[in-house]
């Protein structure tokens, strides 16, 4: 039986992170976990529950709630409770608060709990803002993506359209560029590449380009210490 590693990916929104991460989860035949999906569904849960601005009331939804993915091959489900929210919590209503939900220090303990166990046992693909540097900082593998922030907001104005979305490349990109500073700049838990991670610009880059890059390596070491 071979030896199953965590691959660890952090970066910014649009980076290609959670594409490039689908991909090389299916090619290696590792479970893929999008840790963004989880703050998402928490973002969620304090919208519908007018919550947004009440921390205590968020913490108090967190735990009378349970949140859950489902990973496939074409990437998380994700439940809140038995509703499946994986394409609602897509939304622009949902990017413009989850930065704010994911600064909250006792929701970051707690999904940060969930994600360690989901990944305990290796053999994971997991993606999102503090991988590296909170969740796995001993994955084996760690890689931190970006892009240019123009290309960052097509990407994303291509997902938002094809979810039924109407805003304009301009909003995205001052929408991408907010979340950036507020990402990075929180207290707890801020996105940053770790020394140890290798930086991957994908602006040029295609999504085979990514994927086999990454591929390559983990099979390499799979082989190595097979």
């Amino acid at each position: 039986m071979k030896k199953m590693f965590t691959v660890a990916i952090d970066g910014p929104a649009g980076s290609g992170k959670s594409s490039t991460a689908r991909r090389v989860a299916k090619a290696l035949g590792y479970t893929y976990i999008d840790t963004g999906a989880m703050y998402r569904a928490v973002t969620l849960l304090a919208l519908r529950n007018g919550s947004l601005d009440n921390r205590e009331n968020v913490i108090k939804l967190l735990k009378e709630n349970k949140i859950s993915l489902k990973s496939g091959s074409e990437g998380n489900t994700v439940f809140l409770n038995d509703e499946d929210i994986t394409h609602e919590i897509r939304s622009e209503l949902i990017n413009n608060n989850v930065s704010k939900i994911s600064s909250f220090p006792e929701v970051r303990t707690e999904l940060v709990r969930m994600q360690q166990e989901m990944g305990k046992n290796g053999g994971v693909v997991m993606e999102g803002r503090d991988i590296c540097s909170v969740v796995f900082p001993n994955a084996e593998f760690k890689f931190f993506f970006t892009a240019s922030v123009e290309e960052r907001a097509k990407r994303r104005l291509k997902d938002l359209e094809a979810d039924g979305s109407s805003v304009t490349l301009e909003e995205v990109r001052e929408s991408i560029i907010k979340r950036d500073n507020f990402d990075s700049g929180r207290g707890v838990s801020p996105m940053k590449k770790t020394p140890d991670s290798i930086e991957i610009d994908t602006t040029s880059m295609t999504l085979d380009e990514q994927c086999e890059f990454i591929v390559n390596l983990v099979r390499e070491k799979e082989q190595n210490d097979g």
